[in-house]
């Protein structure tokens, strides 16, 4: 049963400020701002929603593809994936673009200073949704406007279930495209945030979403998520987490094993929990593919997480 992730594949570059934006940014000479930042600690890791969720699922053992339009400097990307098992097969480059790249800059208060470039993301459109290649799952996470509306509209004509996943793409859409993802969606997923501007935009309470496809994931940070399936509200807890090292990514992760979870036909309290500690590894870790255990190891600490087994 493969799952197709439509989203970006990017890369992405985190600096490190050894100091704090407050004390170099003045509040009444932001009209006028001109700073820069000394930042000694680099990192360029392999991001983009669909390649960060193709990654976790593979590391779970599921089957999963990356579907985005990338640059002409994916080389060193495609080379990861190929090293890591994923998938290529709707992967579209495009000579003329570069690939997405995300420029974010942290300073000692964990706050950011992020640039995103699109590039060939912004033709994300271009690459259509297949038909009769055993695709049981759809996903449609953040890409450009014109491909996240397309892909909705393809998985339903094909007839593939498909997760409404958001995410930043939130403000390309109106209350009213907002309606119609719900409509066309079996399940959607938010952060609580999100869920948040979903409701003020469309008008619509997590439980009338909920009541509109067969579950509605709402990821609640620290204190876990909720799952709204079948008249039921599922409670699901945070699983622990060694360390904090870095939360970027962990949405990707956590969506990873709800996908994992209907991939295998698991119920939806193992199906959260999977995904609840899908995003606990993620966490104590730098990057968002930088993180690996085997089976065994996933399940004794799912067992330690939540006193059961899978």
């Amino acid at each position: 049963m493969s799952v197709l992730v439509c989203g970006s594949v990017a890369f992405d570059t985190v600096m490190v400020f050894d100091g704090r934006f407050r004390d170099h940014i003045l509040a009444d000479r932001i009209h006028l701002l001109n700073v820069s930042f000394l930042v000694p600690a680099m990192r360029r890791n392999f991001g983009g929603c669909a390649g960060n969720i193709a990654y976790n699922l593979k590391l779970l053992g599921g089957d999963g593809h990356a579907m985005a339009v990338v640059g002409r400097d994916f080389g060193p990307y495609e080379a990861w994936m190929r090293a890591n098992g994923l998938s290529l097969a709707y992967i579209d480059p495009m000579d003329s673009e570069y690939t997405p790249q995300a420029y974010i800059t942290t300073d000692l208060d964990s706050n950011q200073i992020t640039a995103f470039h699109p590039g060939s993301m912004m033709f994300a459109h271009r690459n259509p949704v297949p038909t009769g290649a055993g695709i049981r799952i759809g996903v449609v996470a953040p890409e450009n406007r014109d491909g996240m509306i397309q892909h909705s509209e393809q998985f339903v004509a094909a007839g593939i279930p498909v997760l409404f996943d958001p995410g930043q793409g939130l403000p390309l859409f109106s209350g009213d495209d907002l309606h119609k993802f719900i409509d066309e969606a079996t399940w959607v997923a938010f952060n609580d945030y999100e869920g948040n501007l979903v409701c003020d935009r469309t008008g619509l309470s997590l439980e009338q979403i909920a009541a509109k496809v067969e579950a509605l994931i709402v990821t609640l940070g620290g204190q876990g998520s909720r799952i709204y399936a079948g008249g039921t509200v599922h409670e699901v807890p945070v699983a622990r987490a060694a360390k904090l090292a870095d939360p970027t990514g962990c949405g990707d992760a956590y969506r990873a094993g709800l996908l994992y979870g209907l991939q295998n036909r698991l119920d939806w309290p193992t199906t959260g929990r999977i995904a609840s500690l899908m995003g606990a590894i993620k966490i104590e870790h730098h990057g968002t593919q930088n993180h690996r255990f085997t089976r065994a190891e996933f399940e004794a600490r799912f067992r330690d997480s939540f006193g059961r087994g899978i």
